[in-house]
This record gives C-alpha cells, sequence and structure tokens, in this order.
C-alpha cells in the first residue's frame, strides 16, 4: 500500500516537472514576427526602417514594408522607376502617405549597391522627364517621393529622412589607434627637426662669426704692418703694446 502511495507520488511530481518544462519552452519561444527584416527593434519587433520614417508612429496602418517591387505595388501601383531597382537579399523599403506625396524609402546593404541604383534611378528620370517625382540618394537610402502636390513640400519631406546606422568596433578601433600613432609620430619629428636647427643654427652663426672675426683682423694686421713707423720725439714713454713699434735709441733724440 506504501509502496503504490510512492509511486503516485513520483508520477505527479514527473507530470508537473514535464509541464513546468513546457511552459518555460513555450514562454522563451520568440513570438514570430510578421516582417522579413535584417534588422528589426527588439522591443517592438518592428524593422528599423520603418521608424526612419517621419512621424512613422501615426502612419503605422498605412505603411507597407516590401522586399521586393511586388509587395509595394498595392500601395503604389506601377511605378516603372522602380523597376530599376534590383531587390536583391537584404534590400528592404518602406512606404507611407503623406500630404507631400508618397514617400518610399529603399535601403541597400551597402553603400555601391546603392550608388549603382542611384545612377539608373537619375538616368531613368531624366529620360522620362517625369515631373511628379522626387529623388534623392540619403546614405544608403535611395528615396522616392510620388504623386507630389509641390515640389518645395516634396524637398522638405525628403530632408526629414535621415540615414543613422552607426558601425562600432568590437574592441579598439584600428583607426584610432592608428591617428593616435601618426599623432605622437608626428609631434615627436616636429620636436626634433626643431632642436636640430636649433643646434645647427647655433653652430653655424659660431663658425660664421670665426670667419668673419679671422678675415678681419687678417686684414687688419695686414693694413697695420704698411704702416710707416715714427718716433716721439717728446721723450715721452710709449708701450710697446703691440710690437710693431720699434725702440726709440738715444741717439735719436735732439741734442743727443
Amino acid at each position: 500500500m506504501i509502496s503504490k502511495v510512492f509511486r503516485s507520488i513520483n508520477i505527479f511530481l514527473l507530470a508537473f516537472a514535464l509541464i513546468a518544462m513546457a511552459t518555460s519552452i513555450v514562454a522563451q519561444t520568440p513570438e514570430p514576427t510578421k516582417y522579413q527584416s535584417q534588422e528589426v527593434s527588439e522591443v517592438d519587433g518592428i524593422p528599423v526602417l520603418i521608424k526612419h520614417l517621419p512621424e512613422w508612429e501615426s502612419l503605422r496602418k498605412q505603411t507597407t514594408f516590401a522586399t521586393n517591387v511586388a509587395g509595394l505595388q498595392p500601395a503604389l501601383g506601377d511605378r516603372p522607376v522602380l523597376n530599376m531597382i534590383e531587390f536583391i537579399p537584404g534590400t528592404e523599403a518602406v512606404t507611407a502617405p503623406y500630404p507631400a506625396g508618397k514617400l518610399v524609402i529603399v535601403e541597400f546593404a551597402s553603400p555601391q549597391l546603392s550608388s549603382e541604383t542611384d545612377t539608373k534611378v537619375k538616368q531613368f528620370l531624366d529620360d522620362s522627364r517625369d515631373s511628379n517625382t522626387a529623388y534623392r540618394r540619403i546614405g544608403n537610402y535611395n528615396a522616392f517621393v510620388f504623386d507630389i502636390t509641390d515640389a518645395t513640400s516634396a524637398q522638405a519631406l525628403l530632408d526629414q529622412v535621415k540615414y543613422e546606422k552607426q558601425t562600432q568596433w568590437l574592441g579598439k578601433n584600428p583607426f584610432v589607434f592608428s591617428a593616435e600613432r601618426a599623432f605622437v609620430l608626428t609631434t615627436s619629428d616636429v620636436f626634433f627637426s626643431t632642436a636640430l636647427v636649433i643646434v645647427f643654427g647655433m653652430g653655424g652663426a659660431v663658425l660664421v662669426g670665426l670667419f668673419v672675426g679671422y678675415i678681419f683682423f687678417f686684414f687688419r694686421d695686414g693694413k697695420r704692418s704698411k704702416m710707416r713707423t715714427f718716433s716721439d720725439a717728446g721723450g715721452m714713454t710709449r708701450l710697446n703694446l703691440d710690437g710693431y713699434t720699434p725702440e726709440i735709441g738715444a741717439d735719436s733724440l735732439l741734442g743727443k
């Protein structure tokens, strides 16, 4: 009887543990999002591209997110210029209506793809002379405003689109390190060059001074050596400090 009671308790505990594990697994399973986007907000599951629309919160019900041209057609209709865009994996687009027109933002995974598309779109718009479409490249975004009511308002709407992606290094930024190293090397080179200029300048000044002094003394000495000798007839005593004044004998004096 006791063994049956223990067996029943064990079965109950095992069933309770299985139910708890299943509940935990279900709770940890992430809720699937309706957007197939490369970058989704961790808070509400909304693609970051949608949040870059001007006043996106008030237009959530009118916003269309797509990863191909067909996904944009229900909101925009047939737009031939969109055929210039190659929606390769990683390319996303979002559109919403505004008073100035229907805004479309296409994001590319690399600036090269955005630049290539920019060239194609500008060429197409120039050839078609479409005056109802405003276009601008903003970072990796290629933004359109279709069915514009006013060109100034359309440009003002495009001004509100900001490309705010940031790149962060995992660890030390090698470019910052290179800049610091370049600054240190440049500063040390400047100090070393300044010291060399001062030393060579002072050394050159000393050498030039010695050379000029020697030349001056040489010419002065030659000039004085050619001067005529003379005697002091007054019997005055003369100090022969330079060695050029001859000795005055007693027989040279008057009255001797």
